[in-house]
């Protein structure tokens, strides 16, 4: 009887100790969980990436009791959608003038329209077209300015012009030593680097320095650039400073919170930007005057196939293309995402036209930034050999623009 109760009591025993044990171990873990739950939460609140328009506790002791010229769009917001200008305001900054670039303050108007002065309906602010004849500020029109702040949303391609606002509104500050501020934003296409680079006699509007087709920086990289490589009139640099995205890093997909322009709707068309430009030194559409801008190619001279289109007025787009003309040629809507400069739709579109003494216009050049990629296609270069022929100039250009990179 003894040795029974004695057994009992022991069996007992050991069963509270693994019970006691086992809820200790559950409890462990999920206190474990707990904090990793919250450890997560941190890392995903500070993974957040900030533009440098929402890094406003880095400028806005900057800006006070300063008078402020803003050069932005559309584009210039932040996380909360409301406009740098408008916030700036609220903040009780002394801004003065808005500074608008190509397809004005408000991005509605279409590639190469002309831009007349005005003033925004919101604020009053008078407002100084930055295209046209007038793509570099003058002294008048920067009087009493101390600071100009710049904001836009760039693309990452050297043929789209808000790199050469940025190179003639540097040259101005320069001139009439004015600090710049370049609020920066990711590059949606940030970890591409790829294309011919601009040859410098081939240099205009649409691609004013020796970089590739694809630069992969951001647009405050690359101002440090413009200054650091002495790009600007007669080797001078500018005052400047960039405010930093926060918890970014350029291999990071980012997604547009507004369109960069008319013709650029959505995050397929402005990865597929680059690649389907080069079209427009050509006789083919690549969508303006459709829904479906720079996702789409073709032309009335591409041989007949299952999917066509027909450009239609719209805005950013008043008179399209081949307007009213039914245009064949290839859907890519629902590729998937490129990451290089692709040739293989351009390459396909010459081979396939109906006279290819018509295909390529003067405006290629500028695009392409030199002769020679017309010449390799119309001698039936393969895409392999034309990809080879910029890979030193690429590697060259990646060297040159190692010391600026801030991601």
């Amino acid at each position: 009887m003894i040795y029974n109760s004695f057994f009992k009591n022991t069996v007992l025993f050991l069963l509270l100790i693994v019970f006691s044990c086992g809820s200790s171990i559950k409890n462990n873990e999920s206190e474990d969980k707990s904090e990793k739950a919250k450890v997560l939460a941190v890392e995903n609140s500070l993974s957040e990436i900030k533009t440098g328009a929402d890094n406003y506790e880095a400028y806005l002791p900057l800006l006070k009791n300063k008078k402020i010229g803003i050069v932005s769009n559309q584009t210039g917001i932040l996380s909360n959608k409301t406009h740098l200008v408008d916030f700036l305001i609220e903040q009780e900054i002394n801004v003065q003038k808005i500074y608008a670039p190509e397809h004005g303050f408000r991005g509605t108007a279409d590639a190469g329209e002309l831009i007349k002065d005005g003033k925004d309906t919101k604020t009053g602010l008078p407002i100084i077209s930055l295209y046209g004849n007038n793509k570099k500020p003058k002294p008048e029109q920067l009087a009493g300015i101390d600071i100009l702040v710049f904001d836009l949303q760039d693309v990452g391609a050297r043929f789209y012009t808000y790199i050469s606002s940025l190179h003639y509104i540097m040259e101005a500050c320069a001139e009439n030593s004015i600090q710049l501020m370049v609020l920066d934003r990711p590059n949606p296409n940030g970890n591409i680097v790829d294309g011919p680079i601009l040859e410098k006699e081939f240099s205009s509007f649409v691609g004013m320095h020796t970089i590739p087709t694809l630069h992969g920086m951001t647009i405050g990289e690359y101002a440090k650039m413009i200054n650091g490589e002495k790009w600007l009139k007669n080797g001078i640099q500018c005052k400047l400073e960039v405010i930093p995205c926060l918890n970014y890093k350029r291999d990071m997909p980012y997604s547009l919170p507004a369109k960069p322009s008319p013709n650029l709707p959505n995050d397929q068309a402005i990865n597929l930007y680059a690649s389907l430009c080069l079209f427009e030194g050509t006789n083919v559409s690549m969508g303006r005057g459709t829904e479906k801008q720079f996702q789409i190619y073709g032309s009335p001279f591409l041989p007949k196939s299952n999917f066509s289109f027909t450009p239609k007025p719209n805005l950013g787009a008043k008179e399209p293309t081949y307007k009213n003309q039914l245009c064949y040629g290839e859907d890519l809507s629902a590729v998937a995402k490129v990451n290089q400069l692709e040739l293989k739709w351009l390459i396909k579109a010459y081979q396939t036209t109906a006279d290819k003494s018509k295909f390529f216009n003067d405006f290629f050049t500028k695009l392409a930034g030199t002769k020679k990629l017309q010449h390799q296609i119309e001698s039936g270069l393969s895409e392999t050999d034309i990809r080879n022929s910029w890979k030193s100039g690429i590697e060259n250009f990646k060297a040159m623009r190692k010391p600026y990179l801030i991601y």
